[in-house]
């Protein structure tokens, strides 16, 4: 029995991909619509499963193919995000034969394969974990320097096998032990949901990051690109709050925060505690915004502004996210650059042993923060000039 799934984000089409075929099915995948049809047409599959929004070629031409082709009867899943009530309507009258809403499970779209085409000879036991196919696709950038033994790799791991629509980033900054092996290990077997990216020279966090970030917006089936901390400091299940968070609003950024409250598990130094505090009182002042925690190295950002906050080198290298946020008020205006921007409490936030900025470092973070008020103070000055000379 064979299925044709296509669908323009790859990191969808994989675990179905994987499951389908446990199942004893054969199965081709396809991001590319054109390419798709020509498979279909040459493959002659007993079930085509397609996504509705993509692009040059949209699920409808899809569907209307297969009802002109040599075999009109074949039956059409659609998977899709789109739930508005006349999409689906004009599905069915178009002749699709099932309608699928993203998020859902796996084992909910093996299921409704089964009922239609029925099940191989050749099918495996089915599978226990409830895998969700999920209807927006994430980067995450994770920065490593020296993290040979500190690395949750298992933690990864497991995330990555459990939750699809995302992949990993790990930008090695030049790091002196065997991270970067470590790191070629956790890849090994998945180079489909994590990529390697090597820096020869350490830069420092702000460049590692800025380098993967870019990296990582060449990947067309990415929605949203974020960033977290190698030690996991932040919760992989708190990040995911944030990607919910941007999916479903009009935020740029959502930028998780440490504040204590109740309910949450919070766990900081008193000292490191009050230096921060008194950090953040500089920083609101700079950037005129209401920030509880900029530091936070959980954030999470819509592809389409990622030129603007990582394009060009940071000018520190411990606090770049006050940069971010102040790029973002320099290009966009302050009051339309606080509507695009979301801080969001963490329910979960460990300080982990072995983090390398110590309480000494406090002082460097002040001249670096009078760097920037500096810098950026004059290149808003700059461009309210040439705001100037454009009217006149």
């Amino acid at each position: 029995m064979k299925i044709l799934a296509i669908d323009d984000q790859q990191l969808v089409l994989l675990p179905l991909e994987k499951r389908l075929k446990e199942l004893g099915y054969d199965v081709k995948i396809e991001t590319d619509a054109n390419k798709g049809l020509a498979i279909y047409d040459d493959f002659n599959p007993d079930l085509v499963i397609v996504d509705f929004n993509m692009p040059k070629i949209s699920g409808f031409d899809v569907v209307n193919h297969i009802r002109t082709s040599k075999n009109p009867e074949t039956p059409i899943m659609i998977l899709s995000g789109n739930t508005q009530d006349a999409i689906i309507t004009e599905a069915f009258e178009l002749g699709v034969t099932d309608y699928m809403k993203k998020p859902l499970s796996l084992n909910e779209i093996c299921a409704r394969v089964k009922r239609l085409i029925g099940v191989p000879q050749t099918a495996l036991a089915n599978s226990s974990e409830n895998v969700m196919i999920q209807q927006r696709c994430v980067g995450v950038v994770i920065p490593c320097y020296n993290e040979e033994e500190r690395l949750l790799s298992d933690e990864f791991l497991k995330y990555i096998d459990q939750h699809t629509g995302y992949h990993l980033c790990f930008v090695n900054d030049g790091s002196k032990d065997r991270t970067l092996e470590v790191l070629h290990n956790i890849q090994k077997g998945r180079e489909d949901f994590i990529t390697v990216y090597d820096c020869e020279k350490n830069g420092g966090k702000a460049e590692a990051v800025r380098l993967g970030m870019l990296h990582m917006a060449q990947k067309e089936d990415l929605d949203y690109i974020g960033f977290l901390d190698a030690d996991l400091s932040t919760d992989l299940r708190d990040f995911d709050d944030l990607v919910k968070t941007i999916e479903n609003s009009d935020f740029k950024i959502v930028s998780g925060s440490r504040i204590s409250r109740m309910g949450a598990d919070i766990t900081k130094e008193s000292a490191r505690k009050i230096i921060s505090l008194t950090i953040n009182f500089i920083i609101r002042k700079i950037l005129r915004m209401d920030f509880k925690d900029t530091q936070c190295g959980a954030k999470i950002f819509h592809k389409d502004i990622i030129d603007i906050a990582f394009g060009k080198k940071f000018v520190t290298q411990w606090i770049f996210d006050v940069e971010i946020f102040k790029r973002m008020s320099i290009h966009f205006g302050l009051k339309k650059a606080k509507a695009m921007l979301c801080e969001q409490p963490l329910k979960r936030w460990i300080h982990a042993d072995g983090s390398k900025l110590s309480m000494k470092d406090s002082v460097k973070i002040v001249m670096q923060l009078a760097q920037i008020a500096w810098v950026y103070r004059s290149k808003k000055s700059k461009s309210k000039n040439s705001e100037v000379l454009e009217v006149a």
